[in-house]
């Protein structure tokens, strides 16, 4: 991949707005629909899902396959792929998105610059 310009892995800056950007509108989505006082969904287990982190992951699952990236990553000019180029397919966006939730893959990036949870799922993020 090149070092930079289109095509190129892309950088912390970018994807952390892009990270913003979409849980920004994640939250005014939930907000809109749930209410700000319902923003804690009661789940069958007994186990608390936030409203706002629910749409986020539901919009990635959505996004990802179909126009390559989120709302946050296409603003951003950003594109997800996999690793050798091509459709991410529909299996990889909710692997990628549960590890993004967990935060924890996310954070920790390989030489390339790939977060675990990029790595696991075998696509990366380039500049579009």
């Amino acid at each position: 991949m090149p070092e930079s310009g289109s095509g190129s892995i892309a950088r912390p800056g970018r994807r952390i707005a892009a990270l913003a950007i979409d849980y920004f509108a994640a939250t005014l989505i939930a907000t809109a629909f749930l209410g700000y006082d319902q923003f804690a969904l009661p789940s069958q287990a007994g186990l608390t899902l936030f409203a706002p982190m629910t749409v986020f992951a539901v919009l990635n699952v959505i996004f990802l396959p179909t126009i390559g990236g989120s709302p946050g990553h296409r603003i951003m000019g950003l594109r997800i792929q996999l690793l050798r180029g091509g459709w991410v397919g529909l299996w990889r966006p909710i692997i990628r998105t549960l590890l993004l939730i967990v935060v924890i893959p996310a954070v920790i990036w390989d030489a390339d610059q790939r977060g675990l949870h990029d790595k696991a799922a075998g696509t990366v993020l380039v500049r579009a």
